[in-house]
């Protein structure tokens, strides 16, 4: 093969490597290695503490071109968890959470911004309580690499936070001892999986109406 040929399908099989680089993964949420923390005012006495997970989601992770990331998730507020068994069954309830008549709040994207090298801004939808308000997420991405915890697969691993108000969702419980502004903490893992949306779609759809 002449050697002019060859340097061309050499510079094609680049460029198309390269391509291949730059295009946005897939991933699945890790349930374990993923956890939603918040607190909110208890009297003014303190800041109460509880934790939620994700129940299933798929994000979308482009490392050269964030703004072509997405996420979209479930959280299972029926497995809240206070630290006690009455004061879970409490936030679960009716007057708060009301995970009986809503057990999943959904959060799909809207858009994403790189603030810095590693940092930027998740835009998005929360429905909670069947309310469906505007979120911010600020975001660090703390490690996007193979891992041995996987059996290899990718992982990608990130930190956030987002402030709430739980008037804005319904949320009216126990106003007088209760906060209304609700600090969140979110620490994420997600594993590489081409499949993460569909498996999250059959996820959906056999809990239709669980929300």
């Amino acid at each position: 093969m002449p050697i002019r040929i060859r340097l061309a399908l050499f510079a094609l099989l680049a460029v198309a490597a390269a391509g291949a680089r730059a295009a946005p993964q897939l991933y699945r949420f890790d349930r374990v290695h993923t956890q939603i923390l918040f607190s909110v005012g208890h009297d003014g006495f303190s800041s109460g503490m509880g934790m939620l997970h994700v129940a299933a989601g798929w994000l979308r992770f482009d490392p050269d071109d964030w703004s072509a990331s997405a996420a979209e998730l479930d959280i299972d507020l029926a497995g809240v968890d206070m630290g006690n068994a009455g004061w879970s069954r409490t936030v679960r309830g009716s007057g708060l959470l009301d995970a009986g008549a809503h057990r999943y709040a959904h959060f799909v994207s809207t858009g994403v911004q790189r603030t810095g090298k590693d940092e930027g801004l998740l835009l998005g939808q929360l429905t909670l309580r069947g309310v469906t308000q505007p979120v911010r997420i600020a975001f660090r991405l703390n490690r996007l690499a193979p891992t041995i915890f996987a059996y290899g697969k990718t992982v990608a691993g990130f930190s956030g936070s987002a402030q709430l108000d739980r008037d804005d969702f319904g949320i009216t419980g126990n106003p007088g001892s209760v906060g209304h502004r609700v600090r969140v903490r979110l620490e994420v893992e997600a594993e590489r999986d081409p499949d993460a949306q569909d498996k999250y779609r059959q996820w959906a759809t056999r809990h239709a109406g669980a929300d």
